[in-house]
């Protein structure tokens, strides 16, 4: 049965942890920003901003691969901006490998595309083997719910969740586990009125079963 623990090293993890942290978090005293119903807010994170530097990119995507190998995973799909990212990532770093066999990936659509292919999930996965969602951040857990629920309707075996971040404080790890699915995360966020509140990496599945 394939392990859930990852060989990277405590220290490596903490380390991309911060840089991952530093990169992505957004102060309302560096410039204005609000929540989804235009009302101000005092810092954010925006994964988009490390994810897409190519001098982060490919560490990023060597231990999210390592993390899915050990969990029997080679095949990913993301939903919505935040998971492009990590779904290229990850297959960038698969294909540098020796030895291994490269990921595969594919992107969940709202809806079915109304024409030409016709297809939910775009991409060449296969549906005889498990796919693992990857997304940047893991808060209420709906949205990953929302993407396993699409990916099943097409036919697709999710087999968990892979996250950057997860909001400790909101229920979304509860909530997908109660779904079936394994839920891991690099780094753990007890944050909630503060950025300045702590960040601890994770090293391996966290969930306490």
């Amino acid at each position: 049965m394939p392990s859930d623990s990852s060989s990277v090293p405590e220290s490596a993890l903490t380390r991309l942890g911060h840089a991952l942290y530093q990169r992505a978090l957004v102060r309302r005293e560096d410039e204005p920003i609000t929540d989804p119903r235009g009302q101000p807010i005092g810092w954010l994170l925006d994964t988009r901003t490390p994810m897409l530097d190519g001098e982060i990119f490919d560490e990023i995507g060597g231990v999210l691969a390592e993390r899915l190998r050990a969990r029997g995973v080679e095949q990913v799909a993301g939903f919505g901006y935040g998971a492009f990212p990590m779904v290229y990532a990850v297959l960038a770093a698969s294909a540098g490998e020796v030895g291994e066999a490269p990921f595969r990936g594919g992107f969940i659509r709202e809806r079915r595309k109304a024409y030409g292919r016709r297809r939910l999930v775009e991409g060449p996965l296969d549906r005889r083997r498990s796919v693992a969602l990857v997304d940047d951040i893991l808060n209420s857990g709906r949205s990953a719910a929302r993407a396993a629920a699409l990916l099943r309707s097409d036919g697709f075996q999710v087999a968990g969740v892979l996250t950057l971040f997860n909001f400790t404080w909101s229920g979304g790890r509860a909530r997908l586990e109660g779904d079936g699915l394994w839920v891991e995360s690099l780094l753990e966020l007890n944050l909630r009125e503060s950025a300045r509140a702590g960040v601890t990496a994770a090293s391996g599945d966290t969930n306490g079963r």
